[in-house]
């Protein structure tokens, strides 16, 4: 990061020259120490001098002690290679390491997260959003938008082996059978199980009539196989007559609502219900079909075509402004935001998977912090941070140059009183 940009600014170069008028005062001062102690020896001798000799001294002492303490902070002083010194630029990475473990152990705590979240009413926020329609439209594009990107990802290869081992198994298992024998459950009370019948015995009836000619042949040569040519050719043609007449009386008996086939049918398949929803063992049946057909390569390469060509229509969609995908989740927004207004319970319960949601996030995302603040610090060019710092808070440092000064020569002014009148003059 190069701050060095920002240095022409008029913020910046006010700040540079409060830094040199503090800096020359500190120095002045310390000048203004040293005269006094050197001028101190000039003059005729008597307690007065000896005072302001020993306060002169202290105070000269105070400020080069402090002086050379700031000017450690960032860089060496006098330019010598003396241990400790430099201490910013030559602990960078250590600084940067120790600022962003105290951000996040000391600012970003469990307990102050929770009062800033409980302070922002998200429900009301979310709430008065969601029920502006522009903002809810917006939000929808913005999801709609994230929809390709999401799928998109899908076709990475690793998803794909990852899903041709997680559906057979999500299929496949024993719930599968339960699940399927409620569904087949509701077809069933819903009559739906003889539009099913009726359905197939139309297409085996349809099948009958457009293949009869192919069917009498066939019938006929397998007469002909197992009774002779002769016979075949006497009674063939009749046997296959017959037996396509019996197949369509059975087809014609199954058709009327009430007939006993359908009966039995739904007995049939009531039974087969009953048994899936309580009978374990036909339930690991029945999933155990379902992985071995959804394990096989041919309907995986086929479910995947499916998924690619319906993955392709919900990309076209979703980029649509007019399209289903924006309406939908818009209606579903717009849901949400009616709901959070009508019901406070719900806007509850929001807060409550938020501040659980956090919760569980917090210690990686403080870890995370941490990591991020120490890399930021560590990339920032060193000769460019020390002279922003020192920039910032060199003003305050000079404050500390100065006042070490005048206390150097105040105490040292009141320690040599003290131990004159204990000792005398001669100390």
């Amino acid at each position: 990061m190069n701050w060095g940009s920002r240095e022409a600014g008029g913020p910046a170069i006010e700040a540079r020259r409060a830094l040199a008028r503090h800096r020359a005062l500190a120095t002045a001062l310390l000048i203004v120490m040293a005269g006094l102690t050197v001028g101190s020896y000039a003059l005729p001798r008597s307690w007065i001098t000896d005072l302001l000799e020993a306060a002169a001294k202290a105070g000269f002492v105070g400020g080069i002690a402090d002086w050379f303490a700031v000017t450690a902070l960032f860089r060496r002083p006098l330019g010598l290679p003396i241990p400790h010194t430099a201490i910013i630029p030559a602990q960078k990475a250590r600084i940067g390491h120790a600022l962003g473990r105290f951000v996040a152990n000391h600012v970003f705590t469990p307990e102050d997260v929770a009062g800033v979240i409980g302070q922002l009413d998200l429900s009301g926020i979310l709430q008065r959003l969601l029920c502006e329609p522009k903002a809810a439209r917006s939000a929808a594009q913005m999801l709609a938008g994230i929809v390709p990107r999401f799928l998109a990802a899908t076709e990475d290869g690793r998803a794909r082996r990852i899903t041709a081992r997680i559906l057979p198994r999500l299929f496949g298992g024993t719930g599968s059978g339960i699940v399927i024998a409620r569904i087949l459950r509701a077809l069933v009370d819903g009559g739906r199980h003889q539009e099913a019948l009726s359905y197939l015995l139309d297409q085996v009836r349809s099948g009958l009539v457009s293949n009869e000619e192919s069917l009498r042949r066939a019938i006929a040569e397998k007469v002909s196989e197992h009774s002779g040519r002769l016979v075949g050719w006497a009674i063939g043609a009749n046997v296959a007559r017959r037996v396509l007449s019996a197949v369509n009386e059975e087809l014609d008996k199954m058709g009327p609502a009430g007939s006993e086939l359908r009966a039995s049918f739904e007995l049939w398949i009531r039974g087969e219900v009953d048994r899936l929803e309580h009978d374990p063992t036909r339930a690991a049946e029945i999933g155990a079909a379902i992985r071995r057909v959804m394990s096989h390569d041919a309907v995986q390469s086929w479910l995947w075509d499916v998924w690619r060509r319906l993955r392709l229509a919900i990309e076209s969609d979703a980029t649509a402004p007019s399209g289903r995908t924006i309406r939908f989740l818009e209606g579903i927004l717009a849901d949400i935001g009616r709901s959070l207004a009508e019901d406070r319970i719900a806007g509850q319960r929001l807060e409550s998977a938020v501040h659980a949601a956090i919760g569980a996030m917090l210690p990686s995302l403080r870890e995370a912090l941490a990591k991020f603040i120490a890399a930021v610090i560590a990339g920032w060019d060193t000769k460019t941070v020390t002279d922003r710092l020192e920039l910032h808070v060199g003003k305050d440092l000079q404050y500390v140059r100065i006042n070490g000064t005048l206390v150097g020569f105040l105490i040292g002014g009141v320690v040599y009183f003290i131990l004159n009148r204990i000792f005398g003059h001669n100390i």
